[in-house]
């Protein structure tokens, strides 16, 4: 249970006290409901109107089932959910078309738009009709780009709660959804429903375009704008757009911000992305968890997976560049070799104005201009600006010497 006091949250059991900076989500702004929500639940970072609705809100949270049905013995962890669930055994507002108890007039009224198909609720943006105001003012967040669910440990946003909690299973490692079959676990039930559709076979969604086909939906509308080149995610630093939300968060991370969130557990290195320090892991463990299907060989990384079955096994499709022969095996790397060919420099410094191809040549550039020495040598200590410097150097340093002596 939680006091709030003006600019600070309490808790009762103890005397901890923390702002409401400290916490994601405290000061968003509802369009359909612009109540203060002081009172944050720390497992699920759901907020509350009030003192009470968090107090009935974290018995969801208990492993207690205290409340019983005294018709059915069905256990419950709150009161409310009871109440709620006691309907069902008899009501006076029951739906006539399907027999559903609902707990009033107006719950009834709500429940019928599901067989009547009325949807009194309208986007004023895209004309788009729903059911309920909650659904309505979910989907408003799609235009406005609103994302007031934030994980307070990597800062990474989302536009619901349901995502959050799904986002913070990343950061403890909770997988409570296990496959019967292949005892995979997942964070979340639907993540397992699709995996079981991988033992079944069970790929419905068909694309009419290609010969593709997917497990659902969801995964069909997305690879849809490979076709339409649709691209309706935009970068609100720099408009560019991508083909998926995650592509914008991945985006932000990596180009505008300097933010390094997670780091390896053998050196401390810090990475932007998940993706990188699992990759980067496994050089230290040594792992090649990739295996070619076609031979023996193993690998490290998916880059060098797919280099390999170009190469040796000639599976896949290169990318060429049309003015010289030159391959690739990504869209990205020939997209950055033709640059070269037509001499477009779209990287421009605002010290110097020195212009570059890619990203990396001028974040290395701009070194010239900052004094920070970030990196130092194991050996000696010398102190240098870029990990090129350092690694050259070091190559130099640790000549003669044995690898012990450098551990």
């Amino acid at each position: 249970m939680w006091i709030a006091l003006s600019a600070q949250l309490h808790f009762l059991w103890c005397d901890y006290v923390v702002g409401h900076n400290s916490f994601p989500d405290s000061n968003i702004k509802y369009p359909y409901n612009d109540k203060p929500r002081p009172y944050v639940c720390t497992v699920c970072y759901k907020w509350f109107t009030t003192r009470g609705s968090l107090y009935h809100h974290t018995e969801i949270h208990s492993e207690r089932n205290p409340h019983t049905c005294s018709q059915c013995q069905r256990r419950f962890v709150s009161r409310r959910g009871l109440k709620s669930h006691m309907h069902s055994h008899g009501s006076r507002y029951k739906c006539s078309d399907c027999g559903k108890c609902c707990s009033g007039k107006t719950m009834l009224k709500v429940h019928k738009r599901i067989h009547s198909g009325e949807k009194p609720f309208e986007c004023s943006v895209c004309g788009k009709w729903f059911a309920h105001t909650s659904s309505l003012t979910m989907h408003s967040r799609i235009h406005t780009g609103q994302r007031p669910y934030e994980c307070h440990i990597c800062r990474k946003v989302v536009r619901y709660s349901h995502q959050l909690q799904s986002h913070m299973r990343a950061h403890t490692g909770e997988k409570s959804y296990q496959c019967h079959m292949c005892q995979k676990a997942f964070t979340t039930s639907s993540k397992l429903n699709i995996h079981l559709k991988v033992h079944t076979g069970d790929k419905r969604y068909k694309c009419h375009s290609c010969v593709r086909a997917f497990y659902s939906s969801r995964d069909l509308r997305r690879h849809m704008r490979v076709h339409t080149g649709e691209k309706p995610y935009k970068c609100s630093l720099c408009n560019k757009s991508f083909r998926f939300s995650s592509g914008v968060d991945i985006h932000k991370r990596c180009v505008h911000s300097n933010e390094r969130p997670y780091h390896c557990p053998f050196c401390g290195k810090l990475f932007k992305l998940v993706r990188e320090v699992n990759a980067h892991v496994r050089v230290h463990t040594g792992a090649k968890p990739l295996s070619c299907r076609h031979c023996s060989e193993s690998f490290r990384l998916h880059g060098q997976l797919k280099s390999h079955l170009l190469k040796s096994h000639n599976e896949g499709t290169w990318f060429t560049c049309h003015i010289c022969p030159q391959k690739f095996t990504y869209k990205g790397n020939l997209k950055k070799h033709i640059r070269r060919h037509e001499g477009v420099k779209p990287f421009v410094c605002d010290v110097c104005s020195g212009s570059f191809y890619t990203a990396y040549e001028f974040k290395h550039h701009q070194l010239v201009h900052s004094d920070s020495r970030l990196f130092s040598c194991g050996l000696c200590d010398k102190e240098f600006k870029s990990t090129l410097y350092v690694k050259r150097h070091f190559k130099k340093c640790s000549e003669g010497v044995a690898f012990e002596n450098v551990l």
